[in-house]
């Protein structure tokens, strides 16, 4: 197992309620949260968590992240008492510090279980790929407390579901079972719950298989585009679509194709 690299080493250093694993032969990093049993999310391990994407995002290592937890249940929130003891600068970064996913320029796989409430849901919400159990309940129940959901998370169900959905569930403080989640477009994939690792670890093994630069350009391009006028995205994936042709990979997709043999993709 390969270690974490950043220069911020000292600061993640002690993880608190998760740990990391890196398994270099299988190009896998994975974000085990480890509070059981439901994997409380606190403040400070907001900001180690970015830190660890950033970290993850630099380990050439590393072709796939999966965030998930230890137990029955992916998280149940944050801690409640911590946003009463929270500086206002620092509540003003939960939304940045959970984004880490969306920025990272590697795929990022969520494996949901049990609760996966408030800044868990908007943690995996922040994620590319959500493989949900069956037994998996989403859910933002902030109105419960008197607040919103304030890392992300009614901003992009939005995105994913629409107004009136995202009203039912944000308003009410709904829970989404993941089959339904599926149905809605909020879930990749909604399997059983026992076979959650393997759902997970089939995924990453496909994702592996294409060009990094590819899919470091395709995430991006998809990132950069989704709230621009159908033009202005049409435009961006021609520049992007440009740049891929002079890649060695391309080439080297085309070659293999044609040669009938699997691609051997080196990311440039």
């Amino acid at each position: 197992m390969s270690q974490l690299k950043h220069p911020a080493q000292s600061l993640l250093e002690n993880l608190n309620g998760f740990s990391v694993v890196i398994d270099a032969a299988r190009q896998r990093a994975d974000i085990i949260l480890d509070r059981p049993p439901f994997n409380i999310i606190l403040m400070p391990q907001r900001d180690q968590l970015r830190l660890v994407f950033e970290a993850l995002d630099d380990n050439p290592d590393v072709r796939v992240i999966v965030v998930r937890a230890v137990g029955e249940h992916f998280s149940s929130g944050g801690d409640i008492k911590g946003f009463l003891e929270a500086s206002p600068e620092h509540v003003s970064k939960l939304a940045w510090n959970i984004a880490a996913p969306t920025r990272c320029s590697k795929p990022v796989i969520a494996a949901n279980r049990g609760y996966c409430f408030g800044v868990g849901f908007e943690l995996s919400l922040a994620c590319d790929f959500r493989i949900a159990s069956e037994t998996t309940l989403y859910a933002l129940p902030e109105q419960k407390l008197g607040q919103i959901p304030g890392s992300g998370g009614s901003a992009r169900l939005q995105k994913m579901v629409g107004i009136t959905r995202t009203k039912d569930i944000v308003m009410r403080s709904r829970r989404i079972p993941g089959k339904q989640a599926y149905d809605w477009g909020v879930a990749t994939e909604c399997v059983p719950d026992a076979e959650l690792e393997a759902a997970t670890d089939r995924l990453v093994d496909e994702l592996r298989t294409f060009s990094p630069l590819a899919q470091r350009t395709a995430k991006k391009m998809l990132n950069d585009t989704e709230d621009s006028p159908l033009s202005i995205a049409i435009e961006l994936e021609g520049h992007c679509y440009s740049r891929l042709r002079q890649s060695h990979d391309f080439k080297e997709g085309v070659e293999a194709f044609h040669g009938k043999r699997p691609p051997k993709f080196e990311g440039r």
